[in-house]
């Protein structure tokens, strides 16, 4: 099997924790120029493209700027920064539960997400610890939900991440969620919920549909009080919004929960009131690098159950 030569390596900095985008020009000869393909491959218009390759803010692999009228030619890379989207800031810290050489674990809150992707670039877990650590490497090795809490591998080192993301590929972590949710004398557990879920690309809520199950969760009761309950979730599998789509299956939707059992408006930008009350509490495996095994607890919270409590003294 033939291996792909590895991209040469980005010739612009991070600009606040950001990686450039990069380009590689495909196959084929549709387009003249390499100004021709961008404006056709991005969004962004021919006046913003054109405006970008006059500021001399398209380069090649040396760093040069890319001439507008520079000949078209395939397997050629070129990078530009994005332009950073006005964000409002998550008022919440990043906790760093654990560092070394090889990884860094870190206890997430509520709100921010995991990787740049869509209107979150600059103000997600993994640009705020490049800048806040000085490890411009640093990497994801799996993601969370951008409202779910909790903890999150980090990768230190780029010819290391594959083999962290193996852990979660070959279900070698043992994850373990905690959730609020409403209480139901009725729902017989603990139990291991199994069905096939699937999440369309456009749709933002996951359905459960017939056919063999790709989903797995393990549901126990820990507490309840004054008709919610807190309950340890233990999923087998990854599939998006496993845990949230499980529990509203059996008629306890999260609490917080903007999606499941119906999607609702979106909040106003800005408004952290009420957060999903669904936390990543444990991570544990052992450690295919250094061979050590750990075990990491999130030092975070629930809100409603904590509020609860205060209520009930």
């Amino acid at each position: 099997m033939r291996r792909r030569t590895p991209p040469p390596p980005s010739p612009l900095p991070q600009r606040e924790g950001v990686d450039p985008v990069r380009v590689r020009l495909p196959a084929g000869d549709a387009w003249a120029t390499v100004r021709d393909h961008l404006v056709e491959r991005l969004a962004a218009g021919a006046g913003v493209i054109d405006g970008m390759l006059d500021a001399g803010l398209i380069v090649d692999a040396d760093g040069r700027p890319v001439p507008p009228d520079t000949a078209y030619v395939p397997g050629m890379f070129v990078w530009f920064h994005r332009e950073l989207p006005d964000e409002e800031r998550v008022p919440f810290p990043v906790d760093v539960v654990y560092r070394d050489e090889h990884v860094v674990v870190a206890d997430k809150p509520h709100f921010l997400a995991t990787t740049p992707r869509g209107s979150h670039v600059a103000e997600t877990a993994l640009a705020r610890l490049r800048r806040q650590l000085g490890i411009p490497a640093l990497s994801a090795a799996h993601r969370l939900d951008r409202l779910t809490a909790g903890l999150v591998l980090f990768t230190v080192r780029p010819e290391e991440r594959g083999a962290y993301q193996s852990l979660f590929r070959d279900r070698r972590v043992q994850k373990v969620y905690e959730a609020v949710a409403p209480y139901d004398t009725t729902v017989d557990l603990p139990r291991t919920v199994r069905s096939r879920i699937v999440k369309s690309r456009g749709d933002m809520a996951a359905q459960e549909v017939d056919g063999e199950p790709n989903a797995e969760t393990r549901i126990e009761l820990l507490a309840e009080r004054k008709g919610v309950a807190r309950y340890r979730l233990l999923p087998r599998t990854g599939q998006t919004h496993q845990l949230r789509v499980h529990m509203s299956a059996l008629g306890l939707p999260i609490l917080g929960d903007p999606l499941y059992p119906v999607v609702t408006e979106p909040v106003a930008v800005g408004d952290f009131r009420h957060p999903l009350q669904l936390l990543a509490r444990e991570l544990e495996f052992t450690d295919p690098v250094t061979g050590r095994e750990h075990r990491f607890v999130s030092r975070r919270e629930l809100g409603a159950w904590s509020s609860n409590e205060e209520a009930e003294e």
